[in-house]
């Protein structure tokens, strides 16, 4: 099993910068890959930027060049740096982690705001 605890979701203007963070705790040794997933209001989940245990990272189209996803240095805590934040960014933010088996585990999410 392994749990997801993410902080640093706020409200800010359009063209701020946020920076969440996910902390990985249980069976992170199964580590496969880990990522951000964001949901908006009446819309379905989706892929924000994941990275894989040898480092490759993917981002979706809407955020590239914008969003940076890194691991830190204890490799169980994965960052989301979110920088020139748009209205459409407003959402739930959600860390994924998926293990050796394919199995995914999710995060109770973080609300992104963005102010016009």
């Amino acid at each position: 099993q392994v749990q997801l605890v993410e902080s640093g979701g706020d409200l800010v203007q359009a063209g701020g910068s946020l920076r969440l963070s996910c902390a990985a705790s249980g069976s992170t040794f199964s580590f496969n890959a880990m990522g951000w997933y964001r949901q908006a209001p009446g819309k379905q989940r989706e892929l924000v930027a994941t990275i894989a245990m040898g480092g490759d990272t993917r981002y979706a189209d809407y955020v590239k060049g914008r969003f940076t996803i890194s691991r830190g240095n204890a490799k169980n805590t994965v960052y989301l740096q979110m920088n020139s934040l748009k209205p459409e960014d407003t959402a739930v933010y959600y860390c994924h982690f998926r293990d050796y088996y394919y199995v995914d585990y999710w995060g109770q999410g973080t609300q992104v705001t963005v102010s016009s």
